[in-house]
């Protein structure tokens, strides 16, 4: 439906009476509308009263790779959707073996896909694909932990929850589950070990196996960590940082769980984020990019050595893995998953993500006079800004200060992201990650949309 067939007032009448948003304090749509979105085409998308917005984070949560109005995404689900919707995942279906086929081809050190339909989900698959083998593989120990890094972020589900480095994300919902600590971020422009690369010794790398031998190796069953850390504050590793992480988890015998939910599909100039590092997973979760969101969909994949661990006599019932993903067996999703995939190599977006990410943060350095910016990294079309009162003392700027620049630019038609409920007193990023299409003028109308906001900030 075209916008122009809504009744807005009406629309604005049953969300504010019925529904539930995400992220929200509901008391400000006591003196203003909630926002409600109705069209999309490209990376611009219009609101309920036809005002029209440069996405500039593809669909608030950086999961709209590949634009909106893809046909031929829209397209393969229909017919999909005509032919079989959906069945169990225990059993197969055309268009999800064609996806783990072309997944394991993508990732070809890994051998085997078990399909999910969130992020949060395919993370919760890999805790339990990690207790479960650990235990198998070391039946005298109990290897059950899972260790995190601050900062990073790897869902919403309770043992997605417990294994996220960010505290604000958590405060209410305690007791967290068991089993899950976290390690120092790799966070250079406010190294935890007050050091400066590359004269440091990779101490933010050398804190997992601080952190394992604190824990006894013998308890620990894996450490999983985003390429880049993106709601935390979209921090970058060093070079040389995934090396020394890659040895210590081969020392000790752990897991290393790369989660690519937002990083993956095109987001950082790769097919995968983990690709700019040397590193070897053991396995790799996805969700946002796989179908650019027209479908709910994600997946787990790993090692043929790890599923190898799960081979016995089918009369030990408790053997394999006992999970089950109710729309894991969605054939349209996979069918959704395969046409973005293909959309994005045949129009080259991983190459045009890395092409305009450069171009992005080139024309963000100009902003680098104001006293306010302190810091600007990313790669490829996941970028963030760091604001700072000083840049000296580094002192993040208020929320409010935050709040200013995003309202600013949203006026202006230019939707952008930043920390949200993160780190108690640093939630001073600003998240920049568009569709994978867009192209040097809609990136010079995000810059200067920034640039006016901070000349008004107060």
């Amino acid at each position: 439906m075209k916008c122009e067939e809504f009744n807005a007032d009406k629309l604005v009448e049953l969300d504010k009476k019925y529904y539930w948003h995400h992220l929200t304090q509901h008391k400000v749509f006591e003196t203003q509308e909630p926002t409600i979105m109705v069209e999309g085409k490209g990376c611009i998308v219009k609101d309920v009263h036809g005002k029209e917005f440069l996405d500039g984070v593809s669909g608030g949560v950086w999961c709209v790779n590949v634009g909106y109005g893809q046909d031929t995404i829209a397209e393969a689900i229909y017919e999909q959707l005509k032919v079989l919707p959906y069945y169990a995942g225990s059993a197969g279906n055309p268009a999800l073996l064609a996806l783990a086929e072309k997944l394991t081809s993508l990732l070809p050190k890994l051998d085997k896909v078990y399909i999910s339909n969130s992020g949060s989900e395919a993370n919760e698959k890999a805790f339990k694909l990690s207790r479960q083998y650990s235990r198998l593989k070391y039946p005298s120990q109990d290897r059950y932990k899972i260790i995190f890094r601050e900062r990073d972020y790897h869902g919403t589900t309770l043992a997605a929850l417990s294994a996220t480095g960010q505290p604000e994300r958590k405060m209410g919902y305690e007791p967290l589950v068991p089993g899950f600590m976290g390690i120092a971020p790799a966070y250079c422009y406010r190294c935890s070990f007050g050091k400066s690369y590359p004269s440091c010794n990779m101490e933010c790398a050398g804190d997992l196996e601080a952190k394992i031998n604190q824990e006894g190796a013998d308890t620990v069953a894996a450490v999983i960590l985003e390429p880049i850390t993106a709601g935390g504050g979209l921090i970058v590793p060093p070079d040389g940082y995934f090396e020394v992480i890659q040895e210590i988890c081969q020392k000790y015998d752990v897991l290393l769980i790369m989660d690519e939910v937002v990083c993956g599909f095109g987001r950082t100039g790769k097919m995968f984020g983990h690709e700019h590092f040397n590193v070897d997973p053991d396995m790799v979760t996805m969700a946002k990019g796989l179908a650019s969101a027209y479908m709910p969909i994600s997946a787990t994949v790993i090692k043929q050595k790890l599923f190898d661990r799960f081979l016995a006599d089918p009369s030990d019932t408790m053997h394999y893995f006992r999970d089950i993903s109710t729309f894991g067996g969605s054939a349209a999703a996979c069918a959704g998953a395969n046409a973005n995939i293909k959309l994005i190599e045949q129009q080259k977006l991983c190459e045009n993500s890395k092409e305009m990410g450069d171009y992005l943060i080139g024309r963000l350095k100009e902003l680098e006079s104001f006293p306010i910016v302190g810091d600007i990294r990313g790669k490829g079309l996941f970028v963030g800004i760091e604001f700072v009162e000083d840049k000296k003392t580094k002192a993040p700027v208020s929320e409010k200060v935050m709040g200013q620049i995003l309202g600013n630019c949203t006026a202006q038609g230019v939707l952008l992201g930043k920390m949200n409920r993160s780190i108690p007193g640093f939630n001073n990023v600003l998240q920049i990650a568009p569709a994978l299409i867009i192209t040097k003028p809609e990136i010079d109308r995000i810059v200067d949309a920034i640039k006016n906001a901070l000349e008004k900030v107060k």
